[in-house]
């Protein structure tokens, strides 16, 4: 059996995502891969014109992404990593072409350049869902106090939502495990960071048995 190699956290935004992969490294020791927000050059100018920056916004991403997965093979520790290359595809760009941001033009080149990378892409060892609702990201995108993020509206986290459910009941890439973190608190509450370390441990052993 291969050795444990690449953990991945999945959620929409405000879904407690970085949080819980700063805690489970420190926990497990394992090496955390976080996605590029703070020195991502498009991010502030895509919450105030989508249609403008979203074909550039999903390039950097995929292409940071990409080299995270680079990255995951050549660690020698496990890494568990802030989102998946899968949804900067069928989660984001998705959307964004479906409301129009991104024309076809642009999505079908965006497309072709993510199925050629994929084919040097293994999924994680376990895919871990944050799933929550609206008011939940909400809170939490409130609590981090990112200035960019007060333009994102409702309508684009509901629509997130959607394509989530959608991909997540469809993933067949590999051991998922779904938390549903609407009634969580695992930064202020002990006891609910133990709940999800006891869930991933019966996965982490069920992978190994």
């Amino acid at each position: 059996m291969p050795p444990l190699k690449h953990i991945a956290i999945s959620g929409n935004i405000g879904s407690g995502k970085t949080t819980l992969a700063e805690k489970l490294a420190r926990h497990y020791g394992w090496t955390a891969l976080f996605e590029s927000v703070d020195h991502n050059p498009y991010l502030r100018d895509f919450y105030s014109d989508m249609t403008r920056w979203a074909f550039h916004l999903q390039i950097y991403f995929l292409n940071s992404r990409f080299n995270q997965v680079h990255q995951i093979r050549q660690s020698e520790k496990p890494v568990v990593q802030d989102r998946t290359i899968y949804e900067d595809a069928y989660i984001f760009a998705a959307n964004l072409h479906r409301s129009k941001h991104i024309n076809d033009r642009d999505y079908q080149s965006y497309l072709d350049i993510f199925h050629s990378m994929i084919n040097f892409v293994q999924p994680p060892d376990l895919l871990i869902y944050l799933k929550a609702d609206i008011p939940k990201l909400v809170q939490q995108i409130q609590k981090r106090n990112r200035d960019f993020e007060y333009n994102i509206r409702l309508e684009y986290l509901k629509n997130l939502n959607e394509h989530y459910e959608t991909w997540i009941g469809n993933y067949k890439h590999g051991k998922l495990l779904i938390i549903d973190v609407n009634q969580v608190d695992f930064v202020e509450r002990v006891e609910d960071f133990s709940m999800i370390v006891g869930k991933i441990d019966l996965e982490l052993n069920s992978l190994f048995t």
